[in-house]
């Protein structure tokens, strides 16, 4: 089915940039206000297409190109379950870190430069989730990724260009290797078109140049997404950016230009082996336990909160390696089904919270002006929202009900115990006890510690445009611990388990077999 407002996701924040740019030239203060129209119509179109979401997946094709023979030849645009969840996360943290930016962005110079960057960032995220062809997919992965290199050095300190230095080499390792692999495939499958490359795969016979193809794909993709080992850049740029950004590069960024390809990828373009699934959930526990180890010794906030990104990816990434190894050995389905859909509502999850802690570090830095724990304490008494909606946002990555982080959490541990892999189970919920030890500190040292002298007396509270984005991010916290209710998760996350499980509903939709 055709739905022409497919491509709109892309084209409108990609013409917001470029009039940004024109418009800021000769109208200040107009780019913030260009940015918040830019992002509202996006989140509008996005939540409309999950809401209003058929049971399968709608395709847009560009140019009208139909497939000839069951072959796809024009450039395929998908929305699916899977895809829809992912572009509403990316519209809501894009909203509110543009309405948060109208006041923190008023230390920084060049603000249309800045809103510029951030709508092709978010047209290129937008782009990575809606491709249907793995070609695309690099094209606006490398949208997504220069922005990122710039919007992290916006401030242009020592620091900053040191931390983007460290991301773009390794991101152009990244990007070489997913190139490297693009060949590959294209010489192997004679197509770039996802459900195309699946049916070749699925028939022909499979070198050794497959698994090739998986771990270059892998190791590429887990760079982007920073999973344990590749997570080398990932604490300095997120340290370094703007708060918003980094609420943008930890909150989406990871997840729509890493953890969903990966997703995506191994489950509707390859047919899925044990061996690979078993590494990819190592490869996920191993994230789950190393960034919590090093998230609790962190005394900057922001780089506390960056190690926390990859413990959280973790959780994610094992429980889809789970679910791939069950379905790769042919039994519990219904245990595969429990722990994909425990892992894509922890990625929904992680968006809210992660993006609401770097809103709330940003908040501390801009009122306090240090990123240090040490320097901190008694800010409770002047800064009550944002003491607030962080001990919210700590409950939830802890993982400790009403708050969401403890009902996707749940699912995942209650699969793995279904599904006999008890060790990753038990690690799953020693992890989150770790998590919570760590956020203990942060809430002790930031906003209690000590009384109030005069000078945390002078300290204010933040602006409203980035109280209200806090505000709004804690109460999604909340809402979001509905999606654990059986009818609220067969509506919205059943179908993104079900396009991932069913290789068929994927594919045909494109192809037309």
């Amino acid at each position: 089915m055709m739905n022409p407002l497919i491509p709109l996701l892309v084209a409108i924040p990609l013409a917001g940039a470029f009039l940004t740019m024109i418009v800021g030239r000769f109208i200040t203060g107009i780019p913030r206000y260009m940015a918040l129209t830019t992002l509202l119509a996006t989140a509008f179109i996005s939540f409309w297409l999950l809401l209003a979401g058929e049971a399968s997946p709608s395709v847009y094709i560009a140019g009208g190109w139909e497939p000839v023979n069951g072959v796809p030849i024009g450039i395929h645009l998908v929305h699916d379950g899977f895809s829809g969840l992912v572009l509403c996360i990316i519209s809501l943290i894009g909203l509110l870190s543009v309405i948060y930016s109208i006041s923190y962005m008023a230390w920084y110079t060049s603000e249309n430069f800045f809103y510029a960057l951030f709508c092709l960032m978010i047209a290129g995220m937008n782009g990575v989730v809606l491709s249907g062809d793995i070609f695309n997919i690099f094209v606006f992965l490398e949208i997504s990724a220069i922005s990122s290199y710039a919007l992290v050095a916006f401030g242009v300190e020592k620091n900053e260009l040191e931390a983007t230095l460290k991301y773009q080499v390794l991101g152009a390792v990244a990007s070489f290797m997913i190139l490297f692999a693009i060949t590959f495939i294209y010489w192997s499958a004679k197509t770039l078109n996802i459900a195309d490359i699946r049916s070749a795969f699925s028939t022909g016979d499979r070198g050794s140049h497959y698994v090739l193809i998986q771990v270059l794909l892998l190791t590429g993709f887990g760079l982007k997404a920073a999973i344990i080992p590749f997570h080398a850049w990932l604490p300095d740029a997120h340290s370094s950016a703007p708060s918003p950004i980094s609420a943008m590069l930890s909150g989406v960024l990871i997840k729509a230009v890493g953890i969903y390809v990966i997703i995506r990828l191994f489950f509707n373009m390859f047919v899925i082996t044990e061996g690979m699934s078993v590494l990819i959930a190592t490869l996920g526990a191993l994230s789950m336990a190393a960034g919590v180890f090093l998230a609790i010794g962190q005394w900057d906030i922001k780089r506390l909160l960056a190690y926390h990104s990859i413990s959280q990816m973790g959780y994610v990434i094992m429980s889809a390696g789970i679910g791939m190894t069950l379905m790769a050995r042919g039994i519990r389905p219904d245990v595969a089904a429990l722990a994909i859909t425990g892992g894509i509502f922890h990625m929904v999850n992680h968006a809210a919270f992660k993006g609401l802690l770097f809103l709330n570090a940003g908040a501390i830095e801009y009122s306090v002006g240090t990123r240090d724990l040490h320097e901190m304490g008694g800010l409770a008494k002047s800064m009550p929202v944002t003491s607030a909606t962080s001990f919210a946002a700590s409950l939830s990555i802890s993982g400790i009900p009403p708050f969401n982080g403890f009902f996707s959490k749940l699912i995942i541990i209650v699969a793995a115990v279904m599904g006999r892999f008890y060790l990753l189970a038990a690690l799953a919920a020693l992890v989150s006890i770790i998590t919570l030890a760590s956020f203990m500190k942060f809430q002790r040292y930031a906003f209690y510690n000590r009384e109030p002298d005069n000078i945390r007396k002078e300290i204010k509270e933040v602006p409203a445009p980035m109280l209200l984005s806090m505000i709004t991010l804690a109460v999604v916290c909340l809402l979001l611990s509905l999606l654990a209710l059986p009818g609220v998760r067969d509506s919205v996350l059943t179908p993104a388990t079900e396009i991932l499980m069913d290789q068929m509903k994927y594919s045909s939709q494109i192809t037309g077999i």
